[in-house]
């Protein structure tokens, strides 16, 4: 049995092949860590054209997506199951995606996402079966299906097994709350640019200092506001303290 289940309900699933069939997450589901199924809400529409949207009461521009079919393509999914999946709507309305929310969705074992299209969802669905709403940024896209490709990766990077070693994600942007410190590869002298000295010094101690320094200073200079949510050691603090003053 997969660690993590993932079903999407969505009026594109051929949008997900490319993306979720591929690379890390592709070889996650061809091991079995990861099940990840789309399933095509029009499947469950009550009419011959298998429409899934109609007029909004109250008017407005353009068309809402109707309860009913949205609601039999999340039954189909929670048929024989002994318990409720975590249900997410896509939406601009919803909770910021931040790496702690992927960190606590990768412990769950079964998420079921909903990619809203047109001006909306009928909210009755909604209210019935949605656990939480999720936003990737405050923007509008035209669908649900980037944000949930989005949070699928991110998650699905949590999950023990997907990657090589925890290390693999630990040191990356967010994950303890800072901005990554720059990466560096061959050859060591590019355009007249060089690797810092201390990378190349073999001194694992200063190596390990000069990560720390530069995952700080590179969150103080981009996105300053992320060091009041970060937790920070003393000897942090005492960093950014030297970053203020510079």
């Amino acid at each position: 049995m997969a660690n993590l289940r993932v079903d999407i309900l969505t009026l594109f699933p051929e949008m997900f092949d490319a993306v979720l069939n591929s690379s890390i997450i592709g070889r996650a589901v061809e091991n079995g860590i990861l099940e990840i199924n789309c399933v095509q809400i029009r499947d469950f529409a009550f009419n011959k054209h298998r429409q899934v949207d109609d007029y909004p009461y109250g008017g407005g521009q353009g068309m809402v997506m109707q309860a009913e079919p949205i609601y039999l393509a999340y039954m189909s999914v929670c048929e024989g199951l002994s318990y409720k999946p975590k249900t997410i709507y896509l939406s601009p309305q919803g909770k910021t995606f931040r790496q702690s929310t992927a960190k606590r969705l990768s412990k769950d074992k079964h998420l079921v996402l909903i990619c809203g299209h047109y001006e909306g969802v009928d909210q009755r669905v909604l209210d019935e079966i949605v656990d939480m709403e999720i936003s990737i940024g405050d923007f509008v896209l035209t669908g649900g299906e980037i944000g949930a490709m989005a949070v699928v990766d991110a998650t699905a990077r949590m999950i023990p097994g997907v990657l090589a070693s925890e290390a693999c994600f630990s040191d990356e942007s967010h994950f303890d709350g800072l901005l990554e410190y720059p990466q560096y590869t061959r050859p060591s002298v590019w355009h007249e640019r060089e690797v810092p000295e201390v990378l190349l010094s073999g001194n694992h101690k200063l190596i390990e200092e000069w990560k720390r320094f530069s995952a700080l200073k590179n969150t103080f200079e981009k996105r300053k506001g992320m060091l009041s949510r970060a937790k920070l050691s003393k000897k942090d603090l005492e960093m950014v303290e030297r970053l203020k003053k510079n």
